[in-house]
């Protein structure tokens, strides 16, 4: 019986970190302009990548930058909580801090974009 009971821990753990992560995820689609844009905009690439019948290293490709999109997406979030927790007042270099992570966002979503339209211009009958 003692040998089971920390195997149940661990396991009530691992997915405790599931639900906590996934708290995390619903919260910033709620609270995020930006995240709900990019969700939406995923959801679109997504339709528009079933109606053109994506190859199997488009689908990979799209996938990886809508994961990686969204990934970015809720990192910039936390660090910017983490740093409004830290500093109530402004701070040149908070909000250094603050705009790096949104520079990192934006020149993804650009990467993310030009890569979509070679995808997608590749399946337009022109």
């Amino acid at each position: 019986m003692d040998l089971k009971e920390p195997r149940n821990s661990e396991w009530k753990r691992f997915y405790k970190s599931f639900w906590f992560a996934s708290t995390g995820i619903v919260q910033t689609f709620k609270t995020e302009r930006n995240f709900q844009i990019h969700v939406v905009v995923s959801i679109l690439m997504l339709i528009i990548g079933l109606l053109l019948s994506f190859t199997k290293l488009e689908w990979v490709i799209l996938l990886f930058l809508i994961g990686g999109m969204l990934s970015l997406e809720l990192i910039n979030t936390a660090l910017e909580h983490v740093v409004d927790l830290v500093t109530k007042e402004k701070r040149p270099l908070a909000k250094a801090a603050k705009d790096a992570a949104a520079g990192a966002v934006l020149v993804y979503a650009i990467l993310s974009v030009i890569i979509g339209l070679i995808i997608v211009y590749g399946h337009l009958p022109i």
